[in-house]
């Protein structure tokens, strides 16, 4: 019987590299992103789903690229809210899933509208959509992150679960051609973004998730500032007031990282 020994070799190394992909392919971390447009990447101007504004600089894209044992399912979406995520992106959840992030409830208290409606010049005023934004974060705001965190939590109950905070927007002036904040109006919507904070914080706490402070990460790289890690006025109109690249590879994606290693 005639032996080749060559070929036993890369026979016996082929099977060696099967088994070592397939063993690391079942090591990998399955990684649900939920959330709106502050997971999404609203922001960067470069989209791989122009409905939800996925973008390939977004942190969930950033940690996935960065943890070679990371496998991504991303489900954020610009414009989610706590009930968009219930009804659509929780289906991404499974029981295998090892590590969940979220960005959620902006929306919901209707923030984006707050920025737009202060941003008006004299005589138009924001105090009643500042004190309608911070009384349905105290009252309501807490009820519907509990249902989403519940839905998390029974979906995946092994899964370390990081919620993100917001950053505060600004700095205390306004540079922006286009827009008429006054002192006030910026004090008062960083105190809201505060309590949204506060808020998110709690819920995250009393469901056992991290919970990642993005105020301290983005201090110094507001809008106006010398390092904006947040875009001001921008055109088009929908990258306003969103974390920009470097605001997901310097202020995201390390609070995550951070946390999950």
């Amino acid at each position: 019987m005639e032996h080749h020994p060559r070929r036993a070799a890369v026979a016996c190394a082929l099977a060696i590299a099967a088994l070592l992909i397939a063993a690391a392919g079942a090591s990998a971390e399955k990684y649900v992103a939920l959330g709106d447009s502050y997971s999404s990447g609203t922001g960067t101007r470069v989209y791989t789903d122009a409905g939800c504004q996925r973008s390939i600089y977004a942190y969930p894209s950033l940690i996935d690229t960065q943890r070679p044992n990371t496998d991504l399912v991303f489900a954020a979406c610009s414009g989610a809210t706590t009930n968009s995520v219930l009804s659509g992106q929780v289906s991404s959840l499974t029981s295998d899933t090892a590590i969940v992030t979220i960005t959620i409830g902006g929306n919901d208290a209707g923030f984006s509208s707050v920025v737009t409606q202060c941003a008006l010049p004299w005589p138009w005023s924001c105090t009643t959509d500042l004190n309608n934004a911070q009384a349905f974060i105290r009252n309501t705001l807490p009820g519907r992150l509990d249902s989403v965190y519940a839905q998390i939590r029974t979906r995946s109950p092994s899964a370390r679960v990081v919620v993100l905070g917001y950053p505060r927007l600004f700095m205390g002036v306004d540079c922006n051609g286009g827009t008429f904040f006054s002192g006030d109006e910026l004090t008062r919507m960083n105190q809201t973004a505060d309590m949204l904070r506060d808020v998110t914080r709690g819920r995250a706490a009393a469901a056992g998730f991290s919970f990642a402070d993005a105020i301290p990460a983005f201090t110094g790289h507001a809008v106006c500032s010398s390092t904006e890690w947040l875009n001001g006025l921008s055109n088009p109109v929908g990258e306003s007031y969103h974390p920009n690249r470097t605001g997901h590879s310097s202020g995201y994606a390390p609070l995550v990282r951070a946390i999950i290693g």
